[in-house]
């Protein structure tokens, strides 16, 4: 997946709870707010942690982040908005941002992250390719995907140590993950919790190392997933699914598979959106006399009148027989550019027929070319 992880942003398991989610973005806004953390980084951090929340902390933003990647849904080029709006927005299912900034002034004194919770390693993500057919790209299919991937070594659960059971407490953060540092700032002495730099978080040290993982915790396994694609997905699109991907060294939680959409090309279609465009090459006769003709659609065919008169690059809509929209049930279009074809290599007898027929034309059948003719005149 292009783009930031607002999960791996603000710390949390990608199950996290609406609560969670907003303990986490207090606990980080007090530590980075500019107002509060003079060093040259926090301003960015903090419009860093304010971005992931806009997106995790409005439920419809976070629903497209996490099937797509992106807040704005099937784009996937859209990203969550910039750090000017941010306070302007209604914070979705969380409710609003206020509350969380008056918590960060008024509690400040205390210590962020009091919980003692151990950090949750996250995995990597793994980005692969998918190439459809148009068919299959226009009408959704469900594939099956083989790959290889990182996951946690089942003979020590993830612990890295001999049966899962070879390791001891960690003696800085005695188990928890985190310690505490006290420092003295503008504001007074306050209290900032971090990962604990000798265990990495876990809480424990390793005595004897597994010999499946190596001590690492996680294994490289072949892996295969099902991936249902939906109808109308386009070219250069990602699939996101979440926790599909490698597993972390050790305990935490997984990263996601990002599955790239390559879409194979039509025939006869070109695709511009959810509309379906198209060249329809017909007599110069059925353009000057009108007919039916028969055109394909996504399934099957239909016949449309082409008016008697129709200039060349004239556009028939078919309306709603045009792709899916993506998690909608409505359809773009069928866009018919008439393309008038007159015959070459003409034989004596329709070139004769043709004399025949330019004779008995008038100048006035001939509107536009009567006008140039007209205005050739007046130069002279």
């Amino acid at each position: 997946m292009a783009g930031k992880d607002y999960y791996e942003i603000l710390g949390v398991n990608k199950n996290a709870d609406a609560d969670e989610i907003k303990s986490a973005y207090r606990r980080l806004a007090k530590k980075y707010h500019p107002d509060l953390n003079k060093t040259p980084e926090a301003a960015e951090k903090f419009k860093e942690i304010n971005e992931a929340y806009e997106v995790l902390g409005d439920d419809k933003k976070r629903a497209n982040y996490d099937q797509y990647g992106s807040a704005d849904g099937p784009q996937f080029q859209g990203g969550a908005g910039g750090f000017g709006d941010f306070f302007g927005g209604s914070g979705g299912g969380f409710g609003g941002f206020s509350d969380i900034f008056s918590d960060i002034f008024s509690a400040f004194g205390g210590g962020a992250g009091a919980h003692g919770s151990r950090v949750q390693q996250r995995g990597e993500d793994i980005n692969i390719a998918m190439r459809l057919s148009f068919e299959e790209a226009i009408f959704g299919v469900e594939k099956r995907i083989s790959f290889n991937r990182v996951e946690t070594c089942q003979k020590c659960n993830g612990t890295g140590a001999k049966n899962g059971k070879e390791f001891t407490t960690c003696p800085d953060c005695k188990g928890a993950g985190r310690v505490r540092i006290q420092q003295s700032t503008m504001f007074g002495a306050t209290i900032r919790e971090t990962v604990c730099p000798r265990c990495g978080g876990t809480g424990k040290m390793i005595k004897e190392r597994c010999e499946e993982c190596g001590g690492k915790g996680c294994k490289r396994v072949p892996a295969q997933v099902r991936v249902k694609v939906p109808a109308g997905i386009d070219d250069g699109q990602t699939i996101r699914m979440r926790g599909e991907g490698n597993g972390p060294a050790g305990q935490g939680i997984a990263g996601d598979l990002n599955i790239k959409v390559t879409v194979g090309q039509h025939p006869i279609f070109k695709r511009v959106g959810t509309d379906l465009l198209f060249d329809l090459y017909v007599p110069f006769t059925t353009c000057l006399l009108g007919g039916k003709v028969d055109i394909p659609l996504t399934k099957g065919t239909k016949t449309i009148d082409i008016e008697p008169g129709t200039l060349n690059g004239t556009v028939i809509r078919v309306k709603g027989k045009g792709v899916k929209v993506l998690n909608r049930d409505a359809y773009g279009d069928i866009l018919v550019t008439i393309k008038t074809e007159i015959p070459r290599n003409l034989a004596k007898k329709g070139k004769d027929l043709l004399k025949d027929l330019d004779e008995k034309f008038d100048e006035d059948d001939f509107p536009k070319t009567k006008e140039f003719k007209s205005k050739m005149k007046n130069l002279d």
